[in-house]
C-alpha cells in the first residue's frame, strides 16, 4: 500500500492497524533508557513517603517530578 492510500484511510477514520507492524512501532523521543542515580537516604525516605501517600511506585514519582521541572523550565 502506498503512503497516500494509508493517509487517506487514516484521514477518513478507517482502522489502519491491520496495515501496521506493531512489534516494530516506536514513539520518537519516547524510548526508555535506564540510568542510575544515587540519592541520599533522607531523600529516598522522603520519596518513599510521598510515593506511598499517592499510591504509586518511587520510580513514578521521580519521573513525574523531573518531567514537571523540565516542562516548567522550557516556558
Amino acid at each position: 500500500m502506498k503512503a497516500k492510500e494509508l493517509d487517506k484511510k487514516f484521514d477518513t477514520d478507517e482502522d489502519i492497524t491491520k496495515y501496521l507492524d506493531m512489534l516494530k512501532a516506536r514513539r520518537p523521543a519516547q524510548e526508555q533508557k535506564r540510568v542510575n542515580v544515587d540519592f541520599p537516604i533522607w531523600m529516598i525516605n522522603s520519596l518513599d513517603k510521598e510515593a506511598k501517600r499517592l499510591g504509586i511506585p518511587r520510580q513514578s514519582i521521580i519521573k513525574v517530578w523531573i518531567a514537571e521541572r523540565l516542562e516548567n523550565r522550557s516556558i
